[in-house]
């Protein structure tokens, strides 16, 4: 099985040389391991490929991470999803049969899943028809437990490997070491974000001198997971039981099957498009 390592946080990140290691460690020469990631940080990309209509090539260069001697390593100009495609259409030697994607340095759960370019490259693999696991560790004190995620990627894995193509999985796991890990549950994608709030914050007005106005400032973001302990109590609160971020909060890895861009073949989305085709109004001939 040919198996391509990528993520989003770009290629001298420490998620994907730990990543790496353990699944060379794990299988040993059992596998053939290519790594191929965005040469800077694309976090935040989902599956963007980037204005690739405008360029007529996309750079790339070989690379070297401590302890990978003989893993054919890359990086290229541009963000994950393209990596993947890049590798799906043998830019790197023969095609995958599987991506795993990280490990990103944060969970991607709930909503954040969708602008996730760690789990947009897995999804852009299964556009391909190439199974992909996308794996995130949550923020925490250094050192960072990498072996936590690094053992269970190495156990799912040749799971994976027998399941239908195009299959995806999402795995969250909360920053503790293995011991401390309670277990492996299904979390169900979640409705929170990253974004927990907002607040504006306008440019006072240059004549009056005060904040009134409205075509300028600025945007305070507040994040899940980032204030005092108590909000963190809170944020808990906030969720859905049985949810990937509930899940992880609890001390659990969370594990979510995911699916990419489908047609929506639902009694609502047949309304919708019945609806829609019923707007159109053919022009009446000779008039323009």
């Amino acid at each position: 099985m040919r198996i391509l390592i990528t993520n989003d946080d770009g290629v001298f990140a420490p998620g994907i040389a730990a990543l790496a290691r353990g699944l060379a460690a794990a299988f040993d020469g059992r596998h053939d391991l290519v790594l191929v990631a965005p040469l800077t940080d694309h976090s935040g990309a989902g599956a963007a490929v980037g204005p690739v209509h405008e360029r007529e090539s996309i750079p790339f260069e070989a690379v070297e991470i401590p302890g990978l001697d003989g893993l054919p390593t890359y990086g290229i100009d541009g963000p994950p999803a393209l990596a993947v495609i890049l590798a799906c259409i043998e830019g790197f030697g023969p095609r995958p049969d599987l991506v795993v994607s990280g490990i990103n340095h944060g969970v991607n759960a709930g909503r954040s899943a969708l602008h996730s370019g760690t789990v947009g490259a897995a999804l852009t693999g299964a556009q391909l028809g190439v199974r992909g696991l996308a794996v995130s560790i949550a923020w925490g004190e250094d050192p960072v437990p990498w072996e936590t995620p690094v053992g269970l990627v190495c156990g799912i894995v040749p799971v994976l490997a027998g399941m239908t193509p195009a299959t995806v999985l999402n795995l969250n796991v909360p920053a503790v070491p293995p011991h401390l890990l309670k277990g492996l549950r299904h979390g169900n994608l979640g409705s929170a974000g990253l974004i927990r709030s907002v607040r504006p914050e306008h440019t006072p007005d240059p004549v009056a001198g005060t904040a009134i106005d409205r075509t300028s400032g600025a945007i305070t973001l507040t994040m899940r997971g980032a204030g005092a302990a108590a909000e963190r109590i809170a944020e808990r609160a906030e969720l859905e039981p049985d949810s990937d971020a509930a899940i992880i909060a609890d001390g659990w890895a969370s594990l979510t099957p995911l699916t990419g861009v489908r047609e929506d073949l639902s009694n609502q989305g047949s309304e919708a498009l019945a609806a829609a085709l019923a707007t159109y109004v053919p022009p009446v001939a000779g008039t323009v």
